[in-house]
């Protein structure tokens, strides 16, 4: 098949582009390659794809609507795997607009691509983050998502409730996937993984936020991967016994579906950061700070509905996924090149 997939220089991009190209799909890739993090590291993940035959870059602004339009009309899609957004939590709190901009202005011009040329399925990433003010563990689909408390958590909501009106009024076969805390390989610098091996690596004392409380869903990227590509293989159909009366949050009437992805079994953040020192072969203070604005204590994916009608199942341990990380970023951070 002929597949889009955006934000193709990010970190789950490049791992899913990689996997659909090994699968013997055609893969267009589009990105802004913004400079929110290391443009040189969206490049080198680039670096990665450009060998495969099948696989074309095209820089793209899902802002810039006619490009974006002429893109779909030239390509003819067959499937598309919506991954760009304009990630982190705490930037939100800093640079709203962006979030407008890429996540809601952006994913409509997504939408409005897949309808028009009739694009057979739309997989798009939303994010635990979501699940906001619930205490309700482990976090299902079928949990309350109406208090989210981040605007990166707000828009991702909103990006499942405008897909919902797009399958119910268009007919669009689409999929949202709720991410659960992503690490691996060529993970984003802004993220925990990175920023505590730097850290630790350096000598730096640690921050710790919500004095080192916090529960993680960590997933490995290679999980992650799995789980998209299952997703994107099965076109989500209406729910026949969907019940307006009594109606089940993650379905519908129309071929709309969610689903939590993530490991299901969550980790200590401090067992975490002990993992990662172990595997670093150093250790360092921490400095123990209380919880960020806009922050969850707690995360912790039900996996259920994902595994019951895709077979997904996570296979790497958290000291695996670690290690294999650590790996990976000593290669790239300090060999020297």
């Amino acid at each position: 098949m002929k597949i889009l997939v955006t934000g193709v220089a990010g970190f789950i991009g490049l791992h899913t582009a990689r996997a659909l190209l090994d699968l013997g799909h055609e893969v267009v890739g589009v990105d802004n390659l913004n400079d929110y993090y290391a443009v040189t590291l969206k490049q080198d993940r680039l670096a990665l794809l450009r060998p495969y035959s099948s696989f074309r870059f095209v820089r793209l602004d899902l802002a810039d609507r006619e490009g974006l339009s002429a893109l779909f009309a030239k390509e003819g899609f067959q499937r598309v795997v919506h991954l760009a957004a304009q990630a982190g939590v705490r930037y939100s709190l800093e640079n709203p607009m962006a979030y407008a901009d890429s996540n809601l202005s952006g994913f409509l011009g997504i939408l409005e691509g897949c309808r028009h040329q009739d694009v057979e399925h739309l997989v798009y990433a939303s994010s635990s983050s979501v699940y906001g003010a619930n205490e309700t563990s482990p976090f299902s689909e079928q949990h309350n998502v109406d208090h989210p408390v981040s605007l990166y958590a707000a828009t991702k909501k909103a990006n499942e409730a405008m897909a919902h009106s797009y399958s119910h009024i268009f007919g669009l076969p689409t999929t949202g996937l709720r991410f659960f805390t992503v690490y691996g390989p060529w993970g984003r610098p802004d993220m925990s993984p990175i920023l505590f091996a730097d850290a630790i690596t350096q000598g730096r004392p640690l921050k710790v936020f919500n004095h080192g409380k916090h529960r993680r869903d960590f997933t490995y990227i290679d999980d992650i991967v799995d789980g998209v590509v299952r997703a994107l293989e099965r076109v989500p159909m209406g729910n026949p016994e969907w019940d307006g009366a009594a109606p089940d949050p993650a379905s519908s009437r129309a071929p709309w579906r969610l689903y939590n992805i993530g490991n299901g079994r969550p980790v200590a953040l401090l067992d975490y950061i002990e993992l990662m020192e172990q595997a670093l072969g150093q250790t360092t203070e921490k400095e123990l700070l209380p919880l960020q604005p806009g922050d969850v204590e707690h995360t912790y994916a039900d996996i259920s509905a994902l595994q019951r009608d895709t077979g997904y199942q996570p296979k790497t341990d958290i000291k695996t996924g670690i290690d294999r990380f650590v790996d990976w970023y000593r290669d790239y951070y300090h060999s020297g090149r």
